[in-house]
């Protein structure tokens, strides 16, 4: 099958999709483990397959290129979920201080109050590069790619955050491991 036709062509590129959605929704069903979600992933990629037809430059078979689609959007999907479900962890545990003493909740508060107020004080792209690695699990290399930095600065602005943070968070730090102690569960 010619890859410029399936640009133009209706019927072609519903028999594109007829030849290899179940075959796709299998692949990402075992990536995802969920049927909805993988049958999403799929429809959604060919859905931009055909919007951005004219535009794609397809250098392998269609059919590698279909494969490494839906692999690439159900790792973006899963990270997404984790980030998801981390920041929900996060949510109950801060509305759900009850279980805490009175003294507690209240540094826990004024220590969240601080942490902001020291993010806040980083340099915008040094307090950037630190909440992509440290809050969406970025790694170097994906924040380097993604702000077109080389790993080596990636590797500073960390360290520069990092040096920062506990500068204006020294008062905190007998405060921060009272505060392990009893969030122990969500930072592991």
């Amino acid at each position: 099958m010619n890859p410029t036709h399936l640009f133009y062509d209706d019927r072609a590129f519903e028999q594109l999709f007829k030849d290899h959605f179940k075959a796709l929704h299998a692949y990402a069903s075992v990536i995802l483990k969920d049927e909805d979600d993988a049958e999403e992933i799929v429809q959604n990629m060919f859905l931009k397959f055909w919007e951005k037809r004219e535009l794609l430059d397809v250098q392998s078979s269609i059919k590698a290129y279909l494969y490494k689609s839906v692999y690439h959007d159900s790792l973006n999907l899963l990270k997404h979920q984790k980030i998801k479900t981390k920041y929900q962890d996060f949510a109950s545990y801060s509305m759900n201080k009850q279980h805490l003493p009175a003294s507690s909740r209240i540094e826990m508060t004024e220590l969240e109050y601080n942490l902001s107020l020291a993010l806040n004080e980083l340099p915008e792209q040094c307090r950037t590069i630190f909440q992509m690695s440290r809050f969406e699990e970025l790694k170097y290399r994906e924040i380097a790619d993604r702000m077109g930095l080389s790993v080596k600065t990636i590797e500073n602005q960390m360290g520069k955050a990092l040096r920062i943070l506990r500068l204006e968070l020294a008062d905190f730090l007998s405060l921060i491991l009272l505060g392990l102690m009893y969030y122990k569960d969500y930072f592991n």
